[in-house]
């Protein structure tokens, strides 16, 4: 399992405002090459993100799908990345002062070839790609005001 925290110069709110945006996934989730649709529940448990991985023209479509919701503080997502597996991805929100959140993602993978090959490699390779993850939603929340997207 990968566990990344970090500490956003963003109040709660603000951070969940994006995470509440299924569109603005491809922006800060690596690997995400494109949103293809958005349930329009979305975060609502059982709702869906459609989207597509990996760089054209291998990109594989898969979904994603909330399993968990906790609203402003954060949601948990059955994460598919077909064909090596599905992933189980919770992130927590913790508003430390005024301004400030400190944001944890936890990552998995629970079914599918690299859960099987589950090893050290895996977990190191979550790891980078969460770090880099939060990385950029820190970015979209300390630098942007954000506003729902509506692409239908």
């Amino acid at each position: 399992m990968a566990k990344v925290t970090l500490t956003m110069r963003a109040a709660a709110e603000q951070v969940y405002a994006i995470l509440a945006d299924g569109w603005t996934y491809s922006d800060w989730v690596v690997g995400t090459a494109h949103i293809r649709d958005v349930d329009a529940s979305w975060p609502e448990p059982g709702s869906q993100l459609h989207h597509k991985v990996g760089p054209w023209p291998l990109s594989i479509k898969n979904t994603s799908t909330v399993t968990a919701l906790t609203p402003g503080r954060g949601l948990a997502l059955r994460a598919g990345v077909w064909p090596f597996g599905e992933a189980v991805v919770r992130i927590t929100l913790e508003p430390i002062n005024a301004g400030e959140t400190r944001v944890t993602m936890y990552e998995d993978f629970q079914a599918g070839p690299l859960h099987w090959l589950r090893n050290k490699i895996n977990d190191l390779a979550l790891h980078g790609r969460n770090v880099e993850a939060l990385r950029r939603l820190a970015e979209l929340a300390e630098h942007s005001r954000h506003t729902t997207h509506s692409r239908r």
